[in-house]
């Protein structure tokens, strides 16, 4: 299942889409699975601080489903962009959950791209995958800009 895992986490993603002059041509709201490695790396930061911060957010081109073993997108397409705003937020109680924002901007990727997975990582290259979720095409062109809000929240509250 792509919203929830055994840690009592699950995420929600918005991608906007909007045109060169400014105006919105899309607006996506979907789940997202916590995969394996980043609950491992969510526990890690629960002790001290010595794995690397959510710092950037990739996009893909695979509709391969979301499992928990994956630890890298399918199809990674264009640079990963890097998280321009990282807070806390409240959906339930004070600060339970975790938001991100980050954006995509003309040419990245390259040219006209049906957008259909993203992920959450730790580092511009490799790194941990925290999150990935798919969902159906997003059709990002060339001048276009796309921007991702992630929240990771504590369901088990």
């Amino acid at each position: 299942m792509q919203s929830s895992d055994p840690m009592g986490l699950r995420g929600e993603v918005s991608i906007q889409i909007f045109r060169k002059d400014g105006s919105l041509k899309e607006d996506v709201l979907i789940k997202n699975l916590v995969v394996n490695v980043g609950l491992a790396w969510i526990s890690s930061r629960m002790l001290d601080t010595s794995s690397a911060v959510v710092s950037h957010m990739g996009l893909g081109t695979s509709s391969t489903a979301a499992a928990a073993t994956q630890t890298a997108l399918v199809a990674e397409a264009g640079a990963r962009a890097a998280v321009t705003a990282a807070t806390r937020v409240t959906t339930t109680v004070t600060n339970d959950s975790v938001q991100y924002v980050a954006t995509f901007d003309a040419n990245n990727p390259v040219g006209l791209t049906a957008i259909t997975e993203a992920g959450l990582f730790n580092a511009l290259t490799g790194g941990t995958m925290v999150a990935r979720t798919v969902f159906p095409v997003v059709n990002k062109d060339v001048d276009d800009f796309l921007a991702i809000t992630w929240k990771i929240i504590n369901t088990a509250l």
